[in-house]
């Protein structure tokens, strides 16, 4: 464990260290939001956080490459180093993106090339862990992956909408998955702690947690989409990595549950995003209007206009993270029936936070904060 919590660590000091470096880049190559109608925040804001990241996750890989304890990892295959080069692709993207604002198309296509050569790299869903299922055909395989990475990139573009809002959901929802796989490792194979799977959360983790210090209300800059698009890779990644480590022939009767979970838990993690990307798709299409026309009628937005505050919106859509994400990963050690006694507490809980006394006093009120670069 603390190998992987120095790996944590080197992502986030990185990261928090070349924030300015990507501010100042940002600022010299007008990667700025401008302030929009749909927008929340009122001053203009650099972007290009996402370059930060990618250097923090880079320097996280290289330095757990070196590490003894962790070699065997980065021998058995070069999957970690195709999954940093396919990060790499969609922030350049972003990049593109932030600085000239490209066409939703040509961002889809970018998406579906950084995809598509990570799985043609190695890193693609072949098995299910369910009844020991296997893919069909190496075509549905590439296709199947292709589309769940997309759909992850996108679903956390959609929810970058408030200072830190995006980067703390998947900090936590990532923590949750950290642990997870932590834990599975440790019952498949005792003797041996190394893991793809944890290496590449531990270094997300990380690299949220380096970020969110200069993106907290109100934000100095903002991820853009080089970060939003380099996040939902690289846990859409990290899924793709430990689901099929569990044989469910070979599993006790106690582990039959969590051989689920290498499918609920990424969906646990990025249900908010889905969500939220899901009712905005559904919204905008029977309106008779393009799946990415911008509105605001995002969750976050729907919570502003509730009546609470910038920071204690965000705050809420990391209690409902929390909530999914560490509920799920329970499912390891503790029975079902009081994981699922535990979910229904918190999610009453929840909902009383987020329709009761948090609430301000004044609705709809417009507060100052960033987001709205995404669709």
């Amino acid at each position: 464990m603390r190998v992987y919590l120095l790996v944590m660590l080197v992502a986030a000091a990185v990261t928090y260290l070349a924030t300015p470096f990507a501010r100042w880049l940002a600022v010299r190559t007008n990667a700025v939001t401008a302030v929009r109608s749909r927008d929340v925040h009122t001053i203009p804001t650099p972007r290009l956080g996402g370059v930060a990241m990618l250097l923090g996750l880079g320097a996280a890989f290289l330095f757990a490459s070196q590490m003894p304890f962790l070699e065997g990892v980065f021998e058995v295959n070069n999957n970690a180093w195709v999954i940093l080069g396919a990060g790499a692709i969609v922030c350049l993207l972003g990049v593109a993106d932030d600085i000239w604002d490209l066409d939703w198309m040509t961002k889809l296509a970018g998406q579906v090339l950084a995809a598509g050569l990570m799985a043609w790299q190695g890193v693609q869903l072949i098995t299910v862990p369910i009844g020991g299922l296997t893919i069909g055909s190496s075509r549905m395989s590439l296709f199947v992956t292709v589309i769940s990475v997309v759909v992850a990139m996108n679903a956390v573009n959609f929810v970058d909408g408030l200072d830190g809002l995006a980067a703390g959901m998947i900090a936590i929802g990532g923590a949750g998955f950290f642990v997870y796989t932590y834990l599975l490792t440790l019952e498949s194979s005792p003797g041996d702690y190394s893991n793809l799977a944890t290496v590449i959360l531990s270094a997300l983790v990380g690299v949220c947690l380096g970020f969110l210090p200069h993106n907290f209300h109100p934000s100095k800059i903002f991820m853009g989409d080089s970060g939003s698009m380099l996040l939902g890779l690289t846990i859409a990644a990290a899924a793709i990595v430990v689901t099929g480590q569990i044989d469910p022939e070979q599993a006790s009767d106690r582990q039959k549950i969590p051989a689920f979970i290498p499918i609920l838990l990424p969906a646990a993690v990025l249900m908010l995003p889905l969500l939220d990307m899901g009712l905005a798709v559904v919204r905008r299409v029977l309106a008779g209007k393009s799946p990415f026309h911008p509105d605001r009628m995002h969750l976050h937005h729907r919570l502003l206009q509730l009546g609470h505050s910038h920071p204690r919106a965000v705050v809420i859509m990391y209690l409902w993270s929390a909530v999914f994400a560490f509920g799920t990963a329970a499912l390891v050690v503790v029975p079902w029936q009081t994981v699922l006694a535990g979910l229904g507490v918190a999610v009453v809980v929840s909902i009383i936070l987020t329709l009761g006394p948090l609430r301000g006093r004044e609705r709809g009120a417009r507060h100052v904060s960033p987001g709205g670069h995404h669709a």
